[in-house]
C-alpha cells in the first residue's frame, strides 16, 4: 500500500503541488487531484492542456482494500460517464484486482496530420497523457494510459512483459439508467440498424461499437480505436434493467494470443455537444500515423456501382460495363465499380474461373476506360486473397492491367486471425497502388489515418437492405459514420424499398461520408431526376471542413461540408413533413445558397442569396424529406454555383 511518505515522494517526483495540484512546465492546464493522505480511495483527474470549460475531465479512482481501478468522465457539472470498472486479465496474471499503485507520469501529445478522407484533410490533435503504473501478483505490472481531448477521453491497457495471453478485460461503462442510447445489436460484420432505447431499458443483447448515449444534454460515444491483429474485436454486452455496458473481447477468441508485450487498444468516449461528437476526429487522432509516404496516387471521387444498377448480368458483360463507363464519363465521375462475377466461371456463378488471368476482358475495360479518364475499380472475394501466394497473384496483375482499385468482401469476422489478415492486405495493396474498400468487413478504426489508401468500409446496415427506416439513416451520421468513411451506397432511386423521399436520398450524398461515394442507381433513374444527376456532378468525397448544422439522433440531420470555397449542404427527417429552419453560423458574408427539395411534380431547384452568419434558411420538407444544397460567395450578376 501506498503510504504517506510514498504520496509525498510522489508529489515532488511529479512536480505537483499538494494545495492546486497542477503539473509544473507543459501540462499548465491538466489538473491533477491527489487525494487526502491515508484515505481508503485515491482519485486522481486528469484534463485537456489548457483545456475550456466544455472539456471533459477523467476520474481514475483506486480503491486500496482490494486494489481495484474505476473510470469516471465529466464534462462541466454534468457526471456523463459513472465509476466505470478497468482492468485486464491474462494467463499468468489478474490485473482488475489487487493492483499496488507504483507511479504516474504525465505528457502533452501534440500532433499534426493529414488524411486522404474524412471531415477534413488537415487535423491537429492535442491531448494530455497520463501513464498510471501498477504492480499486481507475482510482480506483474499494468500501466494504463488516459488521454484526454477537448472532446473527448481515451484509455488503454500496456503490459510491459508477456504475462501469456489475454482472457478478458474488466473494461465496462456505466451510464445513468435513463440515458438516450442509440444502439445497433453486434454482428461479425456490424450490418444491424441503431435503434433508440434507454441505457437501462434497452434488451439483453450483444451491442457494436459505437454506441451513442445522452446525459442532460451532453454526448457521450462509445467507440475504439487502433485494433489491429495484436488484439480481437470487442462487443457491448448489456443485461435487460442495468446501465452497465461490459468489453467483451472473447466473442471471436477465448483467448487473445500474445508474443511480448502489449498494447491494447484505444477504449474512446468521444464527449460533448451533439456538434462537438459529431466533428470529432478523436478515433483517428489515437491511431497510429501513416505508414504510406507516397499518397500522390491516391485520389477519392465518385463511383458509378453497378451491382444494384445491374447486378450479376452486369458484373459479366463486358458491353454493359462499357455503356456504364460512358455514362461516368458524361458526368465527370472518375469511377466505375465492377462488382460480382466478373472473374467467375461463365457457366457457374460464385466459382472462380481457374484461367481468370486470360480470359478476363478487365483489361480492355480498362483502356476503354483510360481513354474517357474514368478509371475501374473490381470487386474480388476475401477467399481469393486469404494467403500470400494468392495476393501476390492477384495484386500485381490487377496492378499491372491499371485497375485503380478494389472492393473486398465477406471478410465478416474480427477475429485475431482475421485481423492478422487486414495487417498482410494492407501494405499488400498500398504497394500495387491500390484504392481500397472494404465489404462484409470491420468498421474504422482510425485505419484512415494508418492506411490513407483505405477509401470507405461498409459496416453499416446500408442502401442494399430492404429493412432500412430513416430513423436508423438520421442516426447514422452520430453514430457509425462518426468514426470513419462509410459506404451506405446512396442515390440507389431506382429502389421500391427505399424509405427516403428523393431529396433525402439525394442529401445522403453530403449526409454521408465516404472517400469512394459509390453511387448506387441506374443511369435511367438519375435521367428522369436532372436536378439530382446535376448535384451529383458537382459534388465531391474530400472535404475540408465538416459542421453539424442541426440534428438529433433518429429525427433530422443537416450537414455541411466544405471543399475549397464552396459549401455542400444534405438534410434528412425521419417522420413527418415540416419546415427546416437552418442557422447559417459557417457563412460568413453574402452566399448564394441553391436549395434542392421535394416539389410536386419532382425534384426543383431554388436560388437564394443570403448573409451569414445572420440568415436563417427555411426549408419546406416532405414526410421522410429533405433536401440537398450547395452555397458560394455571391457577386451581382452570379446565378449559379455549378462548375
Amino acid at each position: 500500500m501506498a503510504g504517506p511518505e510514498f504520496l509525498l515522494s510522489q508529489a515532488l517526483r511529479f512536480g505537483w503541488r499538494l494545495a492546486g495540484l497542477t503539473l509544473a512546465g507543459a501540462l499548465a492546464g491538466a489538473a491533477l487531484a491527489v487525494p487526502a493522505v491515508g484515505a481508503d480511495e485515491t482519485t486522481w483527474t486528469v484534463t485537456a492542456p489548457a483545456s475550456p470549460a466544455t472539456s471533459p475531465t477523467a476520474h481514475l479512482r483506486y480503491e486500496r482494500g482490494n486494489g481495484t481501478l474505476s473510470l469516471s468522465v465529466s464534462r462541466a457539472d454534468v457526471t456523463v460517464l459513472d465509476p466505470s470498472p478497468v482492468g485486464i486479465v491474462t494467463q499468468r496474471a489478474d490485473l482488475s484486482r489487487g493492483l499496488r499503485f507504483v507511479g504516474r507520469t504525465d505528457r502533452a501529445v501534440v500532433e499534426q496530420y493529414t488524411t486522404t478522407v474524412g471531415k477534413r484533410t488537415q487535423r491537429k490533435s492535442v491531448m494530455t497523457e497520463s501513464r498510471f503504473r501498477f504492480e499486481g501478483d507475482n510482480g506483474a505490472r499494468l500501466d494504463l494510459l488516459v488521454r484526454v481531448a477537448p472532446d473527448g477521453v481515451a484509455y488503454r491497457y500496456v503490459l510491459p512483459a508477456d504475462y501469456g495471453s489475454v482472457l478478458g478485460e474488466a473494461s465496462a461503462f456505466n451510464v445513468a439508467p435513463d440515458a438516450s442510447a442509440w444502439l445497433a445489436r453486434h454482428r461479425r460484420d456490424y450490418e444491424n440498424p441503431f435503434v433508440e432505447y434507454t441505457a437501462a431499458t434497452a434488451p439483453a443483447a450483444d451491442f457494436q461499437m459505437p454506441a451513442l448515449f445522452a446525459v442532460d444534454g451532453t454526448y457521450l460515444l462509445l467507440a475504439e480505436s487502433a485494433l489491429d491483429g495484436s488484439y480481437s474485436g470487442p462487443r457491448l454486452l448489456h443485461q435487460a434493467g442495468t446501465r452497465t455496458y461490459r468489453v467483451d473481447v472473447s466473442f471471436s477468441d477465448r483467448e487473445i494470443a500474445v508474443d511480448g508485450p502489449v498494447a491494447t487498444p484505444w477504449r474512446v468516449m468521444i464527449v460533448g455537444d451533439l456538434a462537438t461528437v459529431t466533428e470529432s476526429t478523436l478515433v483517428d487522432d489515437l491511431a497510429p500515423d501513416s505508414k504510406l509516404t507516397d499518397t500522390s496516387w491516391i485520389k477519392p471521387e465518385q463511383v458509378l456501382w453497378t451491382w444494384l444498377a445491374g447486378g450479376r448480368e452486369a458484373g459479366q458483360s463486358l458491353s454493359i460495363q462499357k455503356g456504364y463507363v460512358d455514362y461516368a464519363a458524361a458526368r465527370g465521375w472518375p469511377y466505375v465499380a465492377v462488382d460480382a462475377g466478373w472473374y467467375f466461371d461463365p457457366e457457374q456463378w460464385d466459382v472462380t474461373d481457374p484461367n481468370w488471368k486470360t480470359n478476363s476482358w478487365i483489361p480492355e475495360l480498362v483502356r476503354y476506360a483510360q481513354e474517357r479518364q474514368v478509371g475501374i475499380i473490381v470487386w474480388i472475394h476475401y477467399r481469393d486473397l486469404d494467403t500470400a501466394e494468392e495476393r501476390a497473384d492477384w495484386l500485381p496483375t490487377l496492378h499491372a492491367w491499371g485497375v485503380k482499385g478494389v472492393k473486398i468482401d465477406f471478410m465478416d469476422s474480427e477475429s485475431q486471425a482475421r485481423l492478422r489478415w487486414y495487417d498482410e492486405i494492407l501494405p499488400a495493396t498500398a504497394a500495387n497502388q491500390l484504392l481500397v474498400n472494404f465489404h462484409g468487413s470491420t468498421i474504422p478504426k482510425g485505419i484512415h489515418r494508418t492506411w490513407p489508401h483505405v477509401m470507405t468500409m461498409e459496416g453499416v446496415h446500408g442502401a442494399e437492405k430492404r429493412t432500412v427506416t430513416t430513423q436508423h439513416l438520421t442516426t447514422l451520421p452520430f453514430t457509425r459514420n462518426l468514426i470513419g468513411s462509410m459506404d451506405y451506397t446512396p442515390e440507389a432511386f431506382h429502389r421500391p424499398s427505399r424509405p427516403t423521399s428523393d431529396a433525402h436520398e439525394l442529401g445522403l450524398a453530403v449526409t454521408f461520408e465516404s472517400g469512394l461515394q459509390n453511387l448506387a442507381g441506374t443511369p435511367e433513374s438519375y435521367d428522369v431526376r436532372p436536378e439530382a444527376r446535376g448535384f451529383l456532378e458537382q459534388v465531391p468525397t474530400v472535404w475540408d471542413e465538416t459542421r453539424l448544422v442541426s440534428g438529433r439522433p433518429s429525427d433530422h440531420v443537416v450537414m455541411a461540408r466544405r471543399s475549397g470555397d464552396r459549401w455542400f449542404l444534405g438534410a434528412g427527417v425521419a417522420g413527418p413533413a415540416r419546415t427546416l429552419d437552418v442557422p447559417l453560423r459557417f457563412l460568413h458574408g453574402r452566399y448564394l445558397i441553391e436549395v434542392v427539395r421535394d416539389g410536386e411534380a419532382g425534384l426543383v431547384r431554388e436560388s437564394h442569396v443570403v448573409t451569414g452568419p445572420i440568415d436563417r434558411l427555411s426549408v419546406d420538407v416532405v414526410a421522410e424529406g429533405g433536401f440537398a444544397a450547395i452555397a458560394c460567395r455571391w457577386e451581382p450578376g452570379r446565378t449559379t454555383c455549378d462548375r
